[in-house]
């Protein structure tokens, strides 16, 4: 088995190679350190021509063109990179291979380190196995007792910090956390590229099966079905998707921004520059591997188009065929012993839901005859005495006051021309609506307009009314 990685594999194959250290220092700078994913050949050519020009003076170390390393390192015998055409694009593109990844890893990993902490990662392991355990604890007590006693923990915590006792990590523990940090953080975007490759293992497999098939359409579309939902459904797929779920999350992303930031201010931390702005990159990996999972529902919609326009097209050459065949024998009908007669261009249908349901009805009573009631002779003079008021001389006595681009108030109007016809007619004075005149307001101020009628003298209270000309 040993000996069959050595030679199969493209990681082992790259540790070996001549070439590797100009592999690992320019793709592991710019997929890994960098984290760039899929990217255009042209970038990709221009920053290795830089890297082999200040590597190679003379051109005799790398003689070879940058875009044929690239292809080089993309075949199938090396395995380092990926080439491929994304979908709307018709400029080839590279990405780092997962199996690249774990070298890089490896080799990253040969490099000594000054401080090897394990007191965190001794408490993360005794954590986990914490979480498992009473994760899987079928006992309503057990689970209450243990989150009593992590209550009570709390509790003597919150207990201690009132009383003025603040414990502080000191500054080989925080360093032991951080260097946890940095590596699990890092871990995770090689992890992405994985998950990537997984999905898209099973992209291609769906691809194969749809160029293959030569079953019915609906035993396809379940296999497809169940491919897409064994991707969802597996411990990766729901992995992925629960820590997709966290990344969309604004308050957590908020919460985990806060937390860098007050971690990067640190003095006794020796700060990763990659760490600061981790989050997003991990976004960035993540949608880039929801982008392959959603490659198999659009791999369904283009098998379902497809087929849709071929039976479409066998349908349509079927009509033809028969219309063809119509008119052929339009004017030579064959023999009677052939064909068939019908009394009638048409067969009639009923179907039973074009027959109306039964909707029993109320019977209507109709009676026109009106009963002759005694009525009293009425006094329908209140019904006729209106009182009319005309606007036209009400504006024609504003215009005979107040002057062009000029105002007054209404109670001084009314002093030149008093009120005749009682109160309808102040009203009709605030409802003027000519195109010169315009009638205004003022809450904060009152006035009092005194008129006589037929019964005697009235006051009427109002706000401030202005009465302007434009």
């Amino acid at each position: 088995m040993v000996a069959r990685l050595r030679d199969r594999h493209p990681s082992w194959r790259l540790l070996r190679a001549d070439s590797a250290p100009l592999v690992l220092s320019f793709l592991g700078q710019w997929f890994v350190v960098d984290n760039h994913g899929a990217t255009p050949a042209a970038a990709l050519v221009a920053a290795l021509d830089d890297v082999l020009f200040a590597l190679d003076d003379g051109g005799a170390r790398y003689p070879r063109a940058p875009g044929e390393y690239l292809d080089d390192w993309a075949g199938s015998e090396k395995g380092w990179l990926r080439r491929f055409y994304p979908t709307g694009s018709d400029e080839v593109h590279y990405d780092a291979t997962p199996a690249f990844e774990k070298a890089y890893a490896w080799v990253d990993g040969l490099a000594s380190r000054a401080f090897v902490g394990t007191e965190s990662r001794l408490a993360t392991v005794v954590d986990l196995l914490r979480q498992i355990v009473h994760g899987t604890e079928p006992d309503p007590e057990v689970r209450l007792a243990e989150l009593r006693r992590r209550r009570d923990e709390i509790d003597a915590q919150i207990a201690q910090v009132e009383a003025g006792s603040v414990v502080l990590l000191d500054a080989t523990g925080v360093r032991d956390r951080y260097q946890q940090v940095a590596s699990t953080a890092r871990a995770l975007l090689s992890d992405f590229r994985e998950v990537e490759e997984n999905f898209r293992a099973l992209d291609r497999a769906a691809r194969e099966r749809i160029a293959s098939w030569v079953g019915s359409k609906g035993e396809l579309l379940e296999r497809l079905v169940a491919d897409r939902a064994d991707i969802n459904g597996s411990d990766q797929g729901r992995s992925f998707q629960a820590f997709y779920d966290v990344l969309l999350s604004q308050t957590r992303l908020d919460e985990l921004s806060d937390l860098l930031a007050a971690v990067s201010v640190l003095d006794v931390v020796d700060r990763d520059h990659r760490l600061g702005t981790i989050h997003h990159d991990w976004s960035e990996a993540a949608e880039r591997t929801q982008r392959t999972v959603r490659l198999l529902s659009e791999q369904l919609r283009r098998f379902l188009d497809e087929k849709t326009w071929l039976e479409n097209r066998r349908a349509l050459e079927l009509v033809r065929a028969v219309e063809t065949a119509a008119l052929a024998c339009r004017h030579a009908p064959p023999d009677g012993a052939l064909g068939l007669t019908i009394d009638q261009p048409g067969v009639p249908a009923v179907l039973p839901f074009e027959q109306p349901l039964y909707d029993a009805r109320p019977t209507v009573q109709v009676d026109s005859s009106l009963a002759v009631h005694d009525t009293p002779d009425l006094d329908v003079a209140a019904l006729l005495d209106q009182t009319f008021v005309n606007q036209a001389r009400l504006a024609a006595n504003v215009r005979a006051v107040v002057p062009r681009g000029g105002a007054a108030r209404l109670d001084d109007v009314l002093l030149m021309y008093p009120v005749e016809q009682g109160a309808a007619e102040i009203v009709a004075y605030l409802a003027l609506t000519d195109d010169d005149i315009d009638v205004s307001w003022d809450e904060t101020q009152q006035t009092v307009i005194e008129y006589t009628t037929g019964v005697g003298p009235r006051r009427v209270r109002l706000p401030a009314v202005t009465v302007t000309r434009r």
